[in-house]
C-alpha cells in the first residue's frame, strides 16, 4: 500500500458543523462551483500538484449540499488532481443526473475519451491562468482543446487574476466556445467597484459569450468581516462587486459555494453563513431565482430548465 502524503503545511480543512442557513434557498437551487479531494487513499492526487489538501469526499459534499438545501452540483476539477478526472467523475456518476463536472484535459486527449466524459456528465473544460496553481498555460495547447470540446457543445471555465485581463483577453475572445469567469474574474475589491479595472472585466463580459460566477467572497475579501459565528452581513467589500455583476448580467451569473475551499490561508468560512451571504448580493426574489436555479438549470441541464 502506498503511503498517503501530508497535507500542504498550515493547510485548513473544510468547516465541520456548519450552521444552517437562515436564508432558505429556492427549490432547484445549483451549487454551480464546487470540489472533491480524493480521498487520496482512492483517487491519489497528482505528483505535480502545487498542494496537498485534506480528504473531501464525495459523500461529504453530498451531506453538505442537504444541510444547506442544494438540489444540484457542478463539480469542478481541483488542480490537485491534474488532469486525472477519475474522483469528480465518481462523484459526478453517483449522482444520479443532479451533477454535472467540469475537467482538465491534455491537448492529446482522444474523441473517445472526450465522449466516455460527456457521457458521464461532463460538460466544460477548464483552464487555469493563476501563477501561483500552475506553471504555465500554453495558449496553442489551450486551443488545441478548445477546437475539440466545442462539438461537444461542452464550455470553457476560466480562472484569472483580474489583473491579468488586458493581456489575456485577446485569447479568451478568440475562443470557439462560451467562457465561464470563476469568482467574478478575481477584482481587486479595494479598487472602486466603478473603477477602470471593474469597468474594463464587465466590458469584456458584455461584449462576448460569457457567463460569471458571483462566488468566493471568502476568497476575495481584505476586509471581511469572515462568515464566523453567526456573521450574515460578510464580506461586505464584496458584495458591491457581485451586486454589480448581478445587475448588468442577471441572466448570465452563477453561484457557487467553492467547498472544500482549497488554498485558503486566513480563515474556514461557515458555509451555511455563506449562503446567507447570497441575499447580500441579490436581494430580488427573481434575481435570486435565475442566479440559483433558471442560469445554471439553462447552462448544464438544458433539457430540465425551467
Amino acid at each position: 500500500m502506498s503511503t498517503l502524503a501530508p497535507k500542504t503545511p498550515g493547510w485548513l480543512d473544510w468547516y465541520a458543523g456548519p450552521s444552517k442557513p437562515a436564508f432558505r434557498l429556492p427549490p432547484g437551487t445549483v451549487d454551480a462551483h464546487c470540489h472533491v479531494f480524493g480521498p487520496q487513499a482512492e483517487f491519489p492526487f497528482a505528483p505535480q500538484r502545487k498542494y496537498t489538501p485534506c480528504d473531501a469526499s464525495k459523500a461529504d459534499l453530498f451531506a453538505l449540499r442537504e444541510h444547506l438545501g442544494v438540489s444540484r452540483n457542478v463539480i469542478v476539477q481541483a488542480t490537485c488532481h491534474g488532469a486525472d478526472n477519475s474522483a469528480m467523475v465518481d462523484a459526478v456518476r453517483a449522482s444520479d443526473g443532479t451533477a454535472r463536472g467540469i475537467a482538465t484535459v491534455r491537448p492529446d486527449i482522444t474523441e473517445a475519451a472526450l465522449r466516455e466524459l460527456d457521457e458521464a456528465g461532463v460538460r466544460g473544460v477548464r483552464f487555469n491562468f493563476v501563477r501561483r496553481l500552475v506553471d504555465s498555460a500554453p495558449e496553442e495547447d489551450l486551443r488545441t482543446v478548445a477546437r475539440k470540446i466545442a462539438p461537444l457543445g461542452w464550455h470553457i471555465v476560466l480562472y484569472f487574476e483580474s489583473a491579468d485581463l488586458p493581456d489575456l483577453e485577446g485569447f479568451f475572445s478568440s475562443l470557439p466556445a462560451p467562457l465561464v469567469i470563476d469568482h467574478l474574474g478575481r477584482p481587486d475589491v479595494t479598487r472602486p467597484v466603478d473603477g477602470p479595472e471593474y469597468a474594463r472585466f464587465l466590458r469584456f463580459v458584455a461584449g462576448n459569450d460569457v457567463w460569471v460566477k458571483v462566488s468566493c467572497p471568502e476568497r476575495l475579501s481584505v476586509t471581511g468581516p469572515a462568515a464566523l459565528d453567526g456573521e450574515r452581513h460578510a464580506y461586505t467589500d464584496v458584495v458591491p462587486f457581485a451586486r454589480r455583476a448581478v445587475q448588468e448580467f442577471p441572466d448570465r451569473v452563477l453561484w457557487g459555494t467553492d467547498w472544500p475551499h482549497p488554498n485558503l490561508t486566513d480563515h474556514m468560512p461557515d458555509d451555511g453563513l455563506l449562503v446567507d451571504h447570497v441575499p447580500l448580493i441579490a436581494p430580488g426574489a427573481e434575481e435570486r431565482h435565475k442566479l440559483l436555479v433558471a442560469n445554471p438549470m439553462r447552462l448544464y441541464w438544458p433539457g430540465e430548465a425551467g
